[in-house]
Formats: structure tokens, C-alpha cells, sequence
């Protein structure tokens, strides 16, 4: 192996400055290299590549920004926006009159000296003066106009790359697609490919979408993986992957009502997902909230609501006597309230994996998922994002308790949004049923891949001061129908 590979196989991967790009890129971008950043405008390649020179700038390293496209006015209104400042960044502004001359035949000759047009002279005088280790090019159409041939354009990048293959610098050049179609031939020159997406919908923000479309030498995440643009910068949430060791754990998560515990086999298994499913109002999320809020005893817990508002949460949960309030305060619970219509599926997986990692919570609840969809819409495949969520809080040894709601109020024939049913170590059904002229509640496990269960029906009821589950409805038939028959002597039933 000569020395030059042996330095290409060693070489450490410098950061782009966007912690979430670097993990796609199994670390970064491999130094002094030639790489493109491909979207239409507005996607957020100028905000990308001021990251990758600060973060430059801030390691020490001297970083030119050239641009074709934009002033230096501009550029620094650019980085003020995101609490910025360029001081150590060389911004040079190519004014469109430097550019090329109708006589003239080539932009670039190589080899032999390397004889320039005026455009390029005019930036490589900038990087022989500077002397950078990072530097953009905003952007390529610019270029390509200035050129005026596509074959003269490809042979002055071309011509740029072997310029910048003796010199230790990375170079990122931005194409903003606005001549057509992403260039193929300019996309095999490059070190690597990034493609960033802006997709506008009728409700909410606009969806932001990156992937790596090549990167030569390193095995980068594929696919599509959110973004959001916000004060700072860049932040990307990359696709959830399960650890390679799960992280198993001994006992059960209690609920603190015996009688529920009882009906779960003795509670909720370690590293398992439980479903709480029943129409509306029949007690889910209080049901999901008795085991978040008590089952976090020694350890912590997070609670996402898209349906309901917080202060509402708590206040009603306190009143049953779980004391959420006291555990949020002190902080072994928190309490997230999701915007509908401001969150991706990516950024709301990223929000749940730095509760876990960061925040060391083992208990998730998700309530609900109705509200997940309704959220988020626009979302492909939503039973994957779904398993991939799931998956991942299961080998990190989490209990996931997530609540749906299902169509209709009473009756055997309810529908739900979609079915994840199958996605689920446990399935918790409840149910509405009329006796004696007055509506109850039903409680019963349908499956739980973990352990034993009851597989009785009991009556549960909400208040006034707990939550309550009664004997099993022996002599009742026919209760998840909604109107059951009473076959017995005597009623179990609360008074």
C-alpha cells in the first residue's frame, strides 16, 4: 500500500458542523476532498455551509466562502439571523462584471500552467492570499452561467478539482438546481453528494428532507432523514437504529392499583410496548398515565401529548391521586406538549431519544397516537417511522405505553386510524356497557407476548379520588359488545 492511500485510510473525518449530518456520515466529511450540496433555493445549503466553515473557523482552521450569488451584506445579515459572526471567515464577493469575455475560448487550460479566465483568476488569487483548509463555492449555476458552454463549465470544475487535489483543502461547492436537473457528470466528480428537500404543505410549517445521495469510501446512513432550519442552524434527526446489545433489565413496572396489576399478569415487562385501545372517554390515557406516573418509582419518564394541553394533564391525573405534578416538578418525569403541524416524524423520534439517552427515561408514554397522525399527515409510511420507534425503545430495555383511539362510542364494529396492533407485546382494551340504565367502563388484556394474563373482563371506574378496578364480570356476557346480558344473581358491579 503506497503512503498516499494509507493516509486515505487513516485520514479523520472533520465535522460539517451539524452534529446530525456527521452521524449519517459515520463522522463527518473525509478531509481534502471535493464535495457538492445539491437543492432548489431556500432549502438551506448557504445555512450548511457557513456551519461547515465556523466550525472550521472555530478549530483553528482559515475558511473562504465565495460567492457568485448573494452579497457580503447579505451573507452577514445571513449569520447575524442565526446568532453568528463571520469575523475569521473571508467572504469574497464575485461581481458578475469580473466574469468571462465573449473572446474569450477557455475559462480553464490545463495541463501546463494553469491559464484562467477572469472569474476563476480572481478566486484563486483569494485562496493562494488566504491559504484556506475549507472552502465554498455558492454557487455552481452561477458558474455555469458565467461559462456560457456546458462543456467549457465541466472542464473548469474539472480543472478546479485537480487545482484543489494538491493543496490540503475541502472543498463545497452548492448547486441550486436552477438550471434543471441535478448534473450527473458533475455528481461522479465529487467526493460526495448531499441533496436537501423543501416540502411545503397545505397546514403547517414546510417539511425539510436531506439525504446523502454519495459518499465514496464510507458506508453513510441512506434514505431520507428530517432537518429543521431554526436560530443556529442545521439540525438533522437521523433515522432511529436499534443498539446492538439490548439492555435488559429485571422486575415489572407497577400501575399502584393491585387489582390492574393483577389483570397484566403482575404488570408491564421491561422492554415491551403496550397498547391502550378503546373509544374515546373510556379512560386510556388515565389508564396509561397511572403506570407513567407511578411506574417511574427509582427511575424517570417522559410524556408526550398531542391531544391534550399539560396543565390539564396533570391537574386531572393529581386528582386521581397520581401525583404527576409532584414528579414533573422534581424532575423523574417530563412533560412535552407536541404543536400539531410543527413537528416532523424524524424530529418527534429525535425528541423521545434524547429523553432516553439524555434525560435516562424508561417509561415513554405516547398519547396519542391519533393525534401523531393528525400531527403529521404528510407522513410516508407511517406504520415503519411507527416500527422504527418502537424497535429502538425496546432493545433500550423502555417501556412504551401509547393510547388510540378508536371510531365510535359503543358497539362491537370500531375502527381505528391504523392498525398497530400487531406492533404491540401487550393490547389493553376498553370498552363502554350499559347496565341498568347506566354506562360503565370494561377493562381487559387481549395478548401480552411477555408473560400470563388474566384473560377476564373487569369493570374499571375513574374516581373520585383513584382509579378503580373491580371483580371480574363473571356474570355478565357479551360486555365488549357494548349492551351485555346479565346472567347472574348478583351484581359485581360498583355502587
Amino acid at each position: 500500500m503506497t503512503n498516499a492511500a494509507s493516509a486515505d485510510v487513516i485520514a479523520t473525518p472533520i465535522s460539517t458542523g451539524v452534529p446530525g449530518l456527521d452521524e449519517l456520515l459515520i463522522g463527518g466529511l473525509t478531509p481534502d476532498r471535493m464535495y457538492m450540496v445539491e437543492g432548489s433555493p431556500g432549502t438551506g445549503k448557504t445555512t450548511l455551509a457557513l456551519q461547515f466553515l465556523l466550525n472550521g473557523r472555530d478549530a483553528g482552521e482559515k475558511t473562504v466562502y465565495v460567492t457568485l450569488s448573494e452579497t457580503v451584506r447579505e451573507m452577514e445579515a445571513i449569520a447575524r439571523s442565526h446568532g453568528w459572526s463571520l469575523d475569521g471567515v473571508e467572504l469574497f464577493q464575485l461581481s458578475p462584471a469580473e466574469g468571462l469575455k465573449p473572446e474569450d475560448q477557455y475559462t480553464l487550460y490545463h495541463p501546463a500552467e494553469v491559464e484562467l479566465g477572469e472569474t476563476v483568476k480572481s478566486v484563486l488569487e483569494v485562496i493562494e492570499r488566504v491559504q484556506p483548509t475549507r472552502i465554498v463555492f455558492d454557487s455552481l449555476s452561477e458558474l455555469k452561467l458565467l461559462a456560457r458552454d456546458p462543456l467549457r463549465y465541466r472542464r473548469q470544475i474539472l480543472a478546479l478539482k485537480e487545482y484543489f487535489s494538491g493543496r490540503e483543502c475541502t472543498v463545497v461547492m452548492l448547486d441550486d438546481l436552477s438550471t434543471g436537473g441535478p448534473d450527473l457528470q458533475l455528481e461522479s466528480l465529487s467526493h460526495g453528494v448531499i441533496l436537501l428537500e423543501m416540502l411545503p404543505f397545505e397546514y403547517g410549517r414546510a417539511r425539510r428532507r436531506l439525504r446523502i445521495v454519495k459518499f465514496r469510501g464510507v458506508a453513510a446512513i441512506e434514505g431520507f432523514h428530517d432537518f429543521v432550519i431554526r436560530r443556529g442552524g442545521l439540525n438533522v434527526f437521523p433515522q432511529l437504529t436499534s443498539p446492538q446489545q439490548s439492555a435488559p433489565r429485571a422486575g415489572v413496572v407497577q400501575s399502584g392499583v393491585p387489582e390492574l396489576d393483577q389483570l397484566l399478569g403482575g404488570g408491564l415487562t421491561w422492554g415491551t410496548t403496550t397498547l391502550f385501545i378503546g373509544p374515546a372517554g373510556t379512560g386510556k390515557s388515565t389508564m396509561a398515565a397511572q403506570y407513567a406516573a407511578t411506574g417511574v418509582t427509582g427511575t424517570n419518564g417522559a410524556i408526550f401529548l398531542f391531544d391534550e394541553r399539560a396543565s390539564t394533564f396533570i391537574s386531572r391525573t393529581d386528582a386521581l391521586g397520581m401525583k404527576l405534578g409532584e414528579r414533573v416538578k422534581s424532575g423523574h418525569v417530563s412533560l412535552k406538549q407536541i404543536d400539531p403541524g410543527d413537528m416532523s416524524p424524524g424530529e418527534f423520534s429525535h425528541r423521545v431519544r434524547l429523553a432516553v439517552e439524555r434525560e435516562g427515561a424508561r417509561v415513554i408514554l405516547i398519547d396519542s397516537l391519533n393525534g401523531y397522525l393528525n400531527a403529521i399527515p404528510q407522513v410516508e409510511a407511517p406504520l415503519v417511522r411507527m416500527h422504527e420507534l418502537l424497535s429502538y425503545l425496546n432493545e433500550r430495555g423502555v417501556v412504551t405505553l401509547m393510547v388510540v383511539a378508536q371510531h365510535g362510542i359503543v358497539g362491537s364494529n370500531m375502527t381505528t386510524p391504523i392498525d398497530v396492533s400487531y406492533l404491540a407485546d401487550t393490547v389493553v382494551l376498553l370498552r363502554f356497557f350499559e347496565s341498568a340504565g347506566v354506562v360503565r367502563r370494561a377493562v381487559s388484556v387481549m395478548k401480552k407476548r411477555s408473560g400470563p394474563h388474566e384473560s377476564t373482563i373487569r369493570e374499571f371506574q375513574l374516581g373520585p379520588d383513584r382509579l378503580r378496578v373491580g371483580a371480574a364480570l363473571s356474570e355478565f356476557q357479551g360486555v365488549l359488545t357494548g349492551v351485555p346480558h346479565y346472567i347472574g344473581a348478583s351484581g359485581p358491579l360498583f355502587k
